[in-house]
């Protein structure tokens, strides 16, 4: 039972899309809502702990996470148990493999996005040697995701709490198109018997051209992007994904350490925003 929200805002301008959910959602649950600022994670100046749901962005959450000793989810944005879902060729490289198979002629288009937690690229179709040297400075032995290019007609997020489909957004493409429902229900399946699913998240599907419906990528639950779906269902999953996290937190974390009450997170700082 959590009886404080913290929620990310850098205190000027408009909230996250994200955060505006939340806070809804929150609020109607009669759940107190502070705000923090990145800051405030990296000092360590949260109070965290069993009672207390935070939110933000993949910074601030992985932030926490190492502030009670919750192992950080590596990222599984193509599980596994769903290849047979793809549809299409996908696989791991680094940069520099890319770079040189593109430099000798040996691969076709291909697109090319980070495989780690921290992007330090935006993914994108890449055609020839040059594009990757459009990337910048980038470590050339950073592992990247590969995958054959095809042409999605519509692309959707599923919002998945429990094994339930609780919401479905159109996300690209043309929303008349729509997708094969029991494909995604026997994608689910396979992703909840091979034990690696986690208890909510958002997994993408889209129209292949060839009309089949096919796996995009699989999203952690814990700081997912919403588009249209309502603040109560959000709230819900985005919740009940950071429960799973908290039960797996080490029983003595760094959450101890410099230990405030929490009226000072409330505190109008240096960038920071009051509770509300």
């Amino acid at each position: 039972m959590f009886t404080t929200a913290l929620l990310q805002y850098a205190g000027k301008g408009p909230m996250r899309h994200e955060e505006t959910l939340l806070e809804a959602g929150l609020q109607r649950r009669g759940i107190p809502v502070q705000y923090y600022t990145i800051k405030r994670i990296h000092r360590r100046q949260l109070p965290l702990g069993p009672n207390v749901f935070i939110a933000g962005d993949m910074d601030a959450m992985h932030g926490a996470m190492h502030q009670l000793g919750i192992p950080v989810p590596e990222p599984d944005d193509y599980p596994a148990g769903l290849a047979d879902y793809l549809r299409r060729k996908v696989w791991t490289s680094t940069l520099g493999e890319v770079e040189r198979a593109f430099d000798i002629g040996s691969i076709p288009a291909t697109f090319v996005k980070p495989a780690d937690r921290r992007k330090s690229f935006t993914g994108a179709v890449c055609y020839s040697e040059r594009d990757i040297a459009a990337f910048g400075n980038i470590n050339r032995r950073q592992r990247v995701w590969c995958s054959e290019v095809v042409r999605w007609l519509a692309e959707y997020r599923v919002y998945v709490i429990d094994h339930r489909v609780v919401a479905v957004d159109h996300y690209d493409g043309d929303p008349a198109i729509p997708l094969d429902l029991n494909v995604v229900e026997a994608a689910m399946t396979a992703y909840r018997r091979s034990g690696t699913a986690p208890s909510a998240y958002g997994i993408d599907f889209g129209v292949l051209a060839n009309g089949e419906t096919a796996l995009v990528e699989a999203n952690d639950g814990y700081a997912l992007g919403a588009y249209a779906i309502t603040a109560d269902v959000y709230t819900e999953l985005i919740m009940r994904r950071w429960s799973e996290l908290l039960a797996s937190a080490s029983p003595v974390g760094d959450q101890l350490d410099g230990a405030f009450h929490l009226e000072s997170v409330g505190e109008v700082g240096e960038g920071d925003v009051g509770g509300g």
